[in-house]
């Protein structure tokens, strides 16, 4: 199920590994971008298969600004919250709740602010 919050109303920043990564999905796809900057440490960095991103204010602008299909949704299936950070796996959908494609992210957490994520992503729905 999604973690989408109901209502769009703003909040302050969570200060645990797992609400860190529920908020930086939820803002991510309610396009909260003022709110998912707030999440993200200035340093920033993400490494995914196809490039990288380094600062919050690049990975903001790339979500908000070039990202092909923004009607999207996170829907995460497990937060494995160990260590000083956290993992979580799930399943990007599309507009009509069809899978795009599963993923794994893994955030480092510090200082209450998400640090870095690197992405993992298999590319369908029975993989």
């Amino acid at each position: 199920m999604p973690s989408r919050r109901e209502g769009g109303e703003a909040a302050a920043a969570p200060s645990d590994p797992d609400a860190l990564a529920r908020a930086y999905y939820d803002a991510l796809d309610a396009g909260e971008y003022d709110r998912l900057r707030s999440l993200l440490a200035p340093e920033f960095v993400q490494r995914r298969p196809d490039r990288t991103f380094e600062g919050r204010d690049r990975f903001v602008a790339s979500m908000r600004d070039e990202r092909p299909n923004t009607d999207t949704t996170h829907a995460v299936e497990r937060v494995y919250p160990a260590g000083p950070g956290v993992a979580v796996r799930g399943r990007l959908l599309d507009a009509d709740g069809e899978v795009l494609f599963a993923f794994v992210d893994v955030f480092s957490v510090e200082n209450g602010r998400l640090r870095s994520l690197e992405t993992y992503a298999a590319d369908s729905a029975g993989d």
